[in-house]
């Protein structure tokens, strides 16, 4: 193509100073400095060529230009007449555009044979994105799916890179915020972040010019950052993962911290000193990081150019340094799944020397075939896409390792407690079968002791006055009729299944009153005891039918009375007996001899409660109190 610098809106004339046979792409000279400083006189340039059409037919295919690139906009001229404007940075917006432009030649300008295209490469305010790519001019129908595929891969991706971006790191970042501890985690989800916001600037072409120093400033600060966090990525997985065929102490969480205890052949290759200058190395690129958008936005966007290139030529050692660690952290594990992570930061590094080649057009882009390095395709975007996709399948993969440990583990868990319940059901079962047979052999010693001490002795005693005939046959009655009662009231106390008191008292009161009837002796019973059971241990309800058999047995032999009352009550948690006669007393203050008194209070002792003996002006009343025992059931 010819090429001529000139400030001209239309194209210039055929005579003027055309440089001739420009070979695309064309990068032409930048602007002087004294003209960017005062943004005063920075000239165009324009573009021409020739090219030959066919006459088309009214139903022929269009024809188009295609522009690859063309990132400060401009103007489209054909034979003379405007086609079309793509819009160039002016005083209120600039414009970088990213996409690639497919310009319709309206087919009646388009003549049979010689045409000519003119296009206007308009001033670039930063001097560092004015290139003229080559050009293709045909039937739009020929041009249009390399149009659609640079489409896609230069802008489609990029928005679904940032949408993609920002819900992974908000899904990353929760994980994280709940688990400090799970450092890669937090710095995958800030990568995340970084990477969304850096590609968002291939997203948004248009922004006004008094935020555009922010503007690039944020796009520095996204690039670096996302650099910066490989790296820091690069470092800890290295340092918290230990070489092949070494053992780690490490908890069976997913946590990714490199508080690890490697063995004694990491340590002579220096990884304890490595883990004391990490974090110095760590903020020393975080420094790094933060100059360059810092220096852009003190010097301002005349100094973007500079920044940019140095700047970004400086993260060229951090890629190699990732280069480096990812190669080391391959040697150290030895496993597909370590060689994931490290490949793809191979991939994302070469891909920023490429990008970084071509966008300064170094010579290095130059040992690219010449269709590729023309076309300046960057490839950051889709290295950095696969970096941050295994990265996740990375921690995805840790994270499901995790959650499988922990399935195990719960599942080894339940296998225990099933098998400690077994245990358990098991003991429990021996200790209840234990317990049966101690309450049985409990109750037959209870029952052996109470016949031995009480009707026992009774019969033993009684024999002997038999012997030496100190009893008559009506005395002989009522000796055996008494020892009978003991071995029923003793009998009904300690053997009921269920211990339910009121049971064994109904029987207590069945016997005595044939008794107190044959005496001729009137009784009145009052019971208040609640519906449910009254449970009472066996020998807490012996001894109180005890001391009740006694008292009435006083009542017959020596009050003399014509009638007696008996009371059994509940009281809160107390339980009440009251046996009170007309006659004329039986109290110690009036009986002598006898262990009769002197055994229920005995027995109310063991009862805990307290017995109360008392004269009346007629009769004597008998007053028991005792607590209802803990686990008495109601």
């Amino acid at each position: 193509m010819d090429r001529l610098r000139s400030d001209s809106l239309v194209p210039p004339a055929a005579d003027a100073a055309w440089t001739s046979n420009i070979a695309l792409p064309d990068r032409p000279p930048s602007s002087d400095k004294a003209e960017l400083a005062g943004h005063a006189a920075i000239h165009a340039y324009w573009y021409r060529t020739v090219f030959e059409a066919p006459a088309l037919s009214a139903d022929a295919q269009p024809w188009a230009v295609y522009l690859p690139y063309l990132y400060a906009g401009g103007q489209v001229w054909l034979n003379g007449r405007h086609v079309a404007s793509i819009r160039e940075s002016d005083e209120t917006h600039h414009v970088r555009w990213e996409r690639p432009h497919l310009v319709a030649l309206p087919p009646a300008l388009l003549q049979a044979g010689a045409n000519t295209l003119a296009i206007r490469s308009p001033p670039s305010f930063d001097g560092a994105q004015r290139h003229m790519p080559r050009i293709r001019v045909g039937p739009d129908a020929q041009l249009r799916p390399a149009f659609e595929r640079r489409s896609f891969w230069v802008r489609t991706t990029a928005q679904i890179t940032v949408v993609v971006c920002m819900l992974v790191a908000a899904f990353v970042l929760g994980i994280w915020r709940w688990r400090r501890s799970e450092v890669l985690y937090g710095i995958f989800g800030a990568a995340a972040v970084l990477w969304g916001l850096r590609t968002l600037t291939f997203v948004v072409e248009v922004v006004p010019a008094s935020n555009w120093v922010a503007w690039r400033a944020g796009y520095l600060a996204a690039t670096g950052g996302f650099i910066i966090a490989m790296a820091i990525f690069a470092m800890r997985l290295v340092a918290g993962e230990p070489r092949a065929g070494t053992s780690t102490s490490t908890s069976t969480s997913t946590s990714t911290s490199t508080s690890t205890s490697t063995s004694t052949s990491d340590s002579k290759l220096g990884w304890a000193r490595w883990e004391r200058y990490r974090p110095r190395i760590e903020l020393a690129l975080l420094a790094y990081g933060a100059s360059g958008p810092i220096a852009l936005l003190v010097a301002g966007e005349d100094a973007e150019s500079a920044i940019n290139q140095w700047w970004t030529g400086g993260l060229m050692p951090v890629g190699a340094a990732i280069f480096v660690l990812a190669i080391v952290h391959v040697l150290r594990r030895r496993t597909p799944e370590a060689a994931i992570v490290p490949v793809a930061l191979v991939l994302a590094v070469l891909a920023g020397v490429h990008d970084y080649a071509i966008a300064w057009d170094l010579p290095l882009a130059r040992l690219l075939p010449a269709d590729w390095w023309t076309q300046r395709l960057f490839l950051l975007h889709q290295g950095a896409n696969l970096l941050l996709l295994a990265m996740g399948v990375v921690l995805a993969t840790r994270f499901v390792r995790a959650l499988g440990g922990l399935e195990q583990v719960n599942a080894e868990l339940e296998q225990r407690v099933a098998d400690r319940e077994r245990h358990l059901a098991a003991n429990f079962e021996r200790l209840a079968a234990m317990q049966q047979q101690n309450a049985v052999a409990e109750e037959r010693q209870l029952i052996m002791r109470e016949i031995h001490d009480g009707l026992g002795s009774r019969l033993f005693t009684s024999l002997m006055r038999v012997e030496r005939g100190a009893l008559d046959n009506i005395q002989i009655a009522d000796t055996l009729r008494a020892c009978i009662g003991d071995m029923r009231l003793a009998l009904d106390a300690l053997t009921p299944d269920d211990h339910d008191f009121r049971t064994v008292f109904g029987n207590f009161r069945y016997r005595w009153q044939a008794q107190l009837d044959e005496a001729h002796l009137r009784s009145h019973w009052r019971v208040d005891l609640p519906d449910w059971t009254l449970t009472l241990p066996p020998q807490s309800a012996l001894a109180l039918l005890r001391i009740a058999q006694e008292a009435l047995t006083n009542v017959l032999k020596h009050a003399g009375a014509s009638q007696v009352r008996i009371a059994l009550a509940r009281s809160g948690d107390e339980l009440h007996l009251e046996i009170e006669d007309d006659g004329r007393g039986w109290a110690p203050s009036r009986t002598t001899g006898g262990r009769g008194l002197q055994n229920m209070q005995t027995r109310a002792r063991q009862l805990e409660g307290s017995l109360q003996v008392a004269d009346r002006p007629v009769g004597t009343q008998v007053r028991l109190r005792m607590p209802l025992p803990s686990g008495w059931s109601g």
